[in-house]
C-alpha cells in the first residue's frame, strides 16, 4: 500500500513512541501499533514542529486545528477494531495523520474536511505516502457521506455536543463509531456499535479527552 520503509532517521523514535506511549499505555492491537511505528509523525506537522513529533502531545497545524497526541490517535484507531476488508469514514481530516492510519488497516477510508486549505495539504501527503485507498470530500463532516454509506467504522475526530444523527443513520450492522461528546472545555470519549441485526446501538465511554470543537449544523454552530 505504500513504501514499505520510510523516514528512516526517525524510525528509532517512532518505535520508542510506540513502545512508550502506546504499548506503556496499554494499547494493544498490533496492527495499530504497527501502522503507527510505519507512519513519520513529522510529515504531517509544520517544519518548525518536526522536533516535536513524537512527543504525546496534541500540535498545532494552523487554521486553528490540531494533530492530536499520539496516544488519543491509538485509542480511538484501537475502539474501531478496524478489519481489512472494513470501509472507513473519519470526520475532520486535519493534517491526514489519523487518515493515514486508517488507510493502512482498512480498505477504504472516506474523510471528510470543512477547511480546505488543511485538505489540500493533507492531499498531497496522501500522494506521498502512495496511500492510493482514501477519498477525500471538502464539506460539513457531521453530515455524513450518505452516498457512500453504510460505513463499518466512524470516527470523529472533533468535539460535538452530541452525536450526530447522521452519523448514526450511516453506521452498518456491527459497525463502530467513536466521538468525543460535550461541550468545549471537555469531553468524552463515546464508543457506539450497532448490534449486527442493525438494532439499537450499545454505547459505552472511554475516557477524557479534549478536542476542538465539529462545527456543523448537527453539532456546533461556532467556534465559541
Amino acid at each position: 500500500m505504500g513504501p514499505p520503509s520510510l523516514a528512516p532517521e526517525t524510525r528509532e523514535q517512532r518505535r520508542r513512541m510506540v513502545f512508550r506511549h502506546l504499548g506503556g499505555r496499554g494499547v494493544r492491537d498490533r496492527r495499530v501499533l504497527a501502522a503507527m511505528a510505519w507512519l513519520p509523525r513529522e510529515w504531517f506537522l509544520p517544519p518548525g514542529l518536526a522536533a516535536e513529533a513524537y512527543s504525546d502531545a496534541p500540535l498545532p497545524i494552523g487554521s486553528g486545528q490540531t494533530i492530536s497526541q499520539p496516544y488519543v490517535v491509538a485509542l480511538m484507531t484501537e475502539n474501531l477494531h478496524l478489519r481489512r476488508g472494513d470501509r472507513v469514514l473519519e470526520i475532520g481530516t486535519g493534517s491526514g495523520y489519523q487518515t493515514a492510519v486508517l488507510a493502512r488497516l482498512a480498505a477504504e477510508v472516506f474523510t471528510i474536511e470543512r477547511l480546505p486549505d488543511l485538505l489540500v495539504e493533507a492531499e498531497e501527503r496522501f500522494r506521498r505516502l502512495h496511500l492510493t485507498n482514501i477519498r477525500t470530500r471538502h464539506g460539513d463532516g457531521a453530515a455524513g457521506w450518505p452516498e457512500a454509506a453504510p460505513f463499518d467504522a466512524i470516527v470523529v475526530t472533533a468535539a460535538a455536543p452530541r452525536v450526530p444523527e447522521p452519523l448514526t443513520a450511516q453506521l452498518a450492522p456491527g459497525g463502530r463509531l467513536v466521538i468525543p461528546v460535550g461541550d468545549l472545555a471537555a469531553q468524552e470519549l463515546m464508543i457506539l456499535e450497532r448490534g449486527a441485526a442493525g438494532d439499537a446501538l450499545a454505547q459505552r465511554q472511554a475516557g477524557g479527552v479534549r478536542f476542538v470543537p465539529l462545527i456543523s449544523r448537527h453539532a456546533f454552530t461556532d467556534e465559541r
